[in-house]
């Protein structure tokens, strides 16, 4: 089976999330792993057991090399359905690439990933491990996939750990982190034929509207030298029911980034000190259903990242520097795992990814396998 028709058979097995259920895939992966003699077991945890991840492993001993991808997609929206211009799980090819759910997140750096391991598997004698990780849950936050995994003990430690995402085949050592946040606003409804009699809600929440405009451009003054700048964004509001009524309530839901040394204790606090610092008297005001997933950042000074930036150089003739990855990743729940280096890398953009007819560059696909397959020889076969 050659790259393409590997990731043609990943794409033509749904796997949205939600739902999240990943058993027709972990299975196809698990199956196709085995044969090549990896060893391979499967994983889920108890109180959602349709998301399976697959752990293969090749070879034994040091350095411990583990590439890692996830298995889930985003579903199709309602109103995504009719723009497509291909059946999204029939991995149509047309113009050098590859469109299909799924195709560039992430099936792309999974399939280039898998055939690293099936060559390797087909030369033998390992001088080192190999580990893949296909894991579910990605596009829901990780709690239940790679969290899961790292947290009970089923990943390895490892000496280089490469997280598949889109970056065009660059190497990337950071993305940035998110605390959400919800503010509400509380006052008194009365008629709208004598508003004064009231207290509005939406007009007090302007101003906390106003404040947090105000947070976000002083958030400027950060500055991270790969992902940029922390950012404070209201992404939905909600307010009052009919326009001859004064509001009581009012709520708005908010995206914080955060950049690489970030504390998200501090940046909790700052927001708070942001609400508290609001007039809104008489009304009142709140700010609490703080969710983080966290920022990641690593270096690349180390023998394995040197060889892997070494080999992006080669392949592509190009300087090799590293990026920032601007979305988040499950490289956040592997930094427990691993006691060397870790790195985000992928063929695409992630632009697409989450869009209708999307799409992989084959020619961008072959690069990244080669890349992968050239440090893997350079690594633990030493060739």
């Amino acid at each position: 089976m050659t790259l393409v028709e590997l990731l043609q058979a990943l794409v033509q097995i749904p796997s949205p999330n939600p739902s999240g259920d990943t058993r027709a895939i972990a299975e196809y992966i698990a199956q196709t792993m085995a044969e090549a003699g990896c060893q391979v077991v499967t994983r889920a945890p108890e109180h959602k057991p349709d998301a399976v991840s697959v752990i293969a492993t090749l070879g034994a001993g040091d350095p411990l090399i583990m590439l890692h991808a996830h298995i889930d997609t985003v579903p199709i929206a309602a109103d995504e359905a009719h723009k497509w211009s291909v059946d999204p799980y029939a991995a149509v090819i047309k113009d050098g690439r590859l469109y299909g759910k799924g195709s560039v997140d992430d099936k792309a750096p999974l399939a280039a990933m898998m055939q690293t391991l099936l060559n390797a598997a087909a030369r033998g004698s390992a001088q080192g491990t190999l580990v893949l990780v296909a894991a579910a849950e990605e596009e829901v936050g990780g709690q239940l996939g790679t969290r899961w995994l790292a947290d009970h003990g089923h990943l390895p430690q490892c000496d280089f750990i490469v997280v598949g995402e889109q970056t065009h085949n660059r190497v990337a050592t950071a993305h940035k982190g998110v605390m959400r946040a919800t503010v509400r606003t509380t006052g008194k409804s009365v008629h709208a034929t004598n508003p004064d009699r009231g207290v509005n809600a939406i007009t007090a929440m302007a101003r906390a509207v106003l404040a947090l405009e105000t947070y976000h451009q002083q958030l400027a003054q950060r500055v991270h030298p790969l992902v940029g700048v922390p950012t404070c964004n209201i992404g939905v509001i909600h307010g009052g029911s009919t326009a001859n009524a004064v509001p009581d309530s009012c709520a708005v839901y908010l995206d914080r980034r955060m950049i690489p040394g970030e504390d998200p204790a501090e940046v909790q606090r700052e927001m708070q000190a942001v609400i508290a610092a609001v007039a809104v008297a008489p009304a009142h005001i709140s700010i609490g259903d703080f969710l983080v997933s966290n920022w990641f950042d690593s270096t690349v000074n180390g023998p394995l990242a040197q060889t892997f930036l070494a080999c992006v150089g080669e392949v592509l003739n190009i300087d090799p520097q590293p990026i920032g990855y601007l979305p988040g990743s499950d490289a956040k729940h592997l930094t427990g795992v691993t006691r060397g280096e870790m790195i985000i890398f992928g063929p695409g953009s992630y632009e697409v990814a989450h869009a209708f007819d999307e799409y992989v560059d084959l020619h961008e696909l072959e690069y990244t396998q080669r890349i992968l397959q050239l440090f893997i020889d350079r690594t633990l076969f030493h060739g």
